[in-house]
């Protein structure tokens, strides 16, 4: 290896090393990480007790029900129970079941054990394939959602182990349902409640817990209580693959700036500032919590799960939210179930000032940031517009196409017209080629560029325009496989946009390619092969073009393997694109004559002002050529001194 390399590998360490000293946690941040981990290693222990202790309970009093000879007293049964769970022994034991709350949009059913939600359903949605059955976001031990308590007496207890009772469920005029689910005390008037609220039309539910004088039973300097929650998430979509892409842990910081875990590896994030939102997002669906003050000291993990599992990732959060035990303020918490669809979740930042807004929409992938700006003003206006008008979403796609088509047709047009001049000049530069072998490259670059300034083209003429255009291609690039509105939506044989359309499969895995293949994915493949060919056979290269060829054949083929597994509604739209580009280059062959534009051509060398000023990037480029000529000249002579 040469010098510069070893630089290049001692630089890289540096860098590797420097970053893992400035990333290394404080003395503050590794104590709070330890608390946190002893604290938890602490409730489950307890945990652990408690469910033997209740196990031994209930068995007990299934023998003394069978046996009608009590072995052990009531009151010494009382005892053990209240021993183990102090002012909570009331809710030691309890009713199994849920309480089911549900608006038009959403059912979500609420276990009396732990008094949380144990299920969501979107109303609106279907399971894939199932055409009865609504989509469920989670159910039973999927999700888990548990509060640490701590007793007068240092018991430490899990929301998760109690039994709640439904106090009362109202529903307003409006349809607005109000659930109270209570967790007793052996105390009177002390109890904590936890309320939930639906709004008659709404992905939104409210969950506010209320102490009442809980500062009798709990520990007096209890001002926060630790928080676990844990999600796994289920397969929904056919393409595991790309589903896995999408299903992010992703977070908010008080000030509106969002991040997300790793969606490829095991991923973790011990965050010491305040938080406001947690979202276990899927690929087209999301399980948001929102805080109205904040989360704090949070701990987050995301664990991909293998192939083989029902599940495609596993999501865990430890945090801290802010308790007022004596019940005269609430801790306010806001659950988003719902579509992972850009304008439901921008609404919620609708009429509400810029420090309170939520950002919910960042759950939307719309890729790079002038990407995402064309997806928001441009993009998703037009979509919204065409499909407003009930029409079928593969003709919506093929009206966004033209659109785009006529918006970037001003640059398409220039660039054909710059691969026009450059092809008339083949002549003059096989010319020059011929004139100046390879070891005079620099005479080469001189009369290349000479001819250039006299015929009046740049060669960067043709690239510009498409450098305009390509942001608009990727921005469609990001909208299509994240539309959720293309789930479940069929074309010809596609039964599902969103996903791919395999029209051959079989058992054995390919690296790359998968166990399909996909009919519009072969489509386009086919379709930008001729629009190469047609593209090639207009390139005015020399040896070096031929040589490049194969290469620019090669690219076709890639795309296939890239695609197969997106989603078929993107690779519809790139068949569909690639066809108007055939077309629009046949009309431009026939609209510009290649003789005429050389006559143009000569024509504008010859008037009297054709030596017209040299254009900035022509003078900085003729200028070092220049400076090359020089530095070759002195490293010749330096050479010829050493020789002698």
């Amino acid at each position: 290896m040469d010098k510069n390399t070893w630089i290049g590998f001692l630089l890289i360490a540096a860098i590797i090393v420097g970053f893992s000293f400035l990333n290394r946690p404080s003395e503050e941040e590794l104590a709070e990480r330890k608390r946190v981990q002893d604290s938890i290693a602490l409730v489950q222990a307890q945990e652990l007790e408690a469910k033997l202790i209740s196990e031994q309970i209930a068995q007990q009093l299934e023998a003394e029900k069978a046996a009608q000879a009590p072995t052990q007293t009531a009151e010494e049964l009382a005892q053990q129970v209240l021993a183990v769970y102090g002012p909570f022994a009331p809710a030691a034991q309890g009713e199994e079941g849920q309480v089911v709350l549900e608006n038009s949009k959403v059912r979500i059913s609420i276990d009396r054990r732990g008094g949380r939600i144990a299920k969501a359903e979107l109303k609106e949605y279907k399971a894939y394939g199932d055409s009865v059955n609504n989509l469920c976001l989670f159910q039973g031990d999927e999700s888990n959602l548990n509060f640490t308590l701590v007793t007068n007496s240092n018991r430490i207890l899990a929301t998760q182990n109690l039994y709640f009772t439904e106090v009362g469920q109202t529903t307003d005029a409006e349809g607005n349902t109000t659930l109270t689910m209570r967790l007793n005390t052996n105390m009177e008037d002390c109890y904590l409640d936890f309320v939930y609220t639906l709004p008659a039309d709404d992905y939104m539910v409210g969950m506010s817990i209320q102490p009442r004088n809980m500062q009798l039973a709990l520990a007096q300097n209890m001002s926060s209580v630790e928080m676990q929650w844990n999600q796994s998430i289920p397969q929904q979509e056919k393409g595991r693959k790309f589903e896995e892409k999408y299903a992010q842990l992703q977070y908010m910081f008080i000030g509106g700036e969002v991040e997300k875990l790793s969606e490829m590896k095991s991923d973790r994030a011990n965050e010491s500032a305040r938080l406001k939102w947690i979202a276990y997002k899927d690929q087209f669906f999301s399980t948001v919590m929102i805080a109205e003050e904040a989360f704090e000291s949070t701990t987050m993990e995301s664990t991909p799960l293998n192939q083989h599992s029902r599940y495609i990732k596993e999501y865990k959060t430890n945090t801290t939210l802010p308790l007022d035990i004596t019940g005269q303020k609430s801790t306010d918490l806001h659950y988003y179930f719902g579509p992972n669809h850009y304008n439901t979740l921008k609404a919620y930042d609708k009429d509400v000032d810029k420090a309170d807004r939520l950002h919910l929409n960042e759950l939307v992938p719309l890729g790079w940031k002038i990407v995402a700006w064309i997806n928001k003003v441009l993009v998703i206006p037009m979509f919204d517009l065409f499909s407003s008008w009930g029409l079928h979403i593969g003709i919506v796609i093929l009206l966004m196409t033209l659109v785009i088509k006529l918006i970037i047709l001003p640059f398409v047009f220039a660039s054909y017209k710059s691969s026009a001049k450059m092809r008339v000049l083949k002549p003059q530069l096989d010319e020059i080629n011929a004139k100046y072998p390879p070891e005079k490259m620099q005479e080469r670059q001189q009369a290349t560029m000479a001819l250039y300034q006299k015929a009046g083209v740049s060669p960067m003429s043709g690239c510009l325009p498409m450098l305009f255009q390509f942001p608009v291609l990727m921005a469609m690039f990001w909208f299509l496989p994240t539309a959720i509105e293309l789930r479940g939506q069929s074309l010809f044989w596609a039964d599902d946009l969103s996903t791919y359309d395999a029209i051959i499969t079989w058992n054995t895995h390919i690296p790359i390619f998968g166990t399909h293949l996909s009919l519009f994915c072969l489509l386009m493949t086919i379709v930008n092969i001729v629009y190469t060919h047609i593209t090639m056979q207009q390139q005015a290269g020399g040896q070096e073009m031929k040589m490049m060829k194969w290469m620019m054949y090669l690219m076709p083929l890639m795309f296939l393997f890239i695609f197969n597994d997106y989603a078929a509604g993107l690779s519809y739209y790139y068949f569909v694109s690639l066809l108007m580009t055939i077309l629009q280059t046949m009309i431009f062959r026939w609209a510009i004559d290649d003789k005429k534009v050389l006559a143009q051509m000569e024509a504008n060398a010859k008037k009297k002002g054709s030596e017209k000023k040299k254009s900035s990037w022509m003078e900085r480029l003729e200028q070092m050529q220049r400076e090359q000529q020089r530095l070759a000249r002195e490293q010749a002579k330096a050479q010829q001194k050493k020789m002698r």
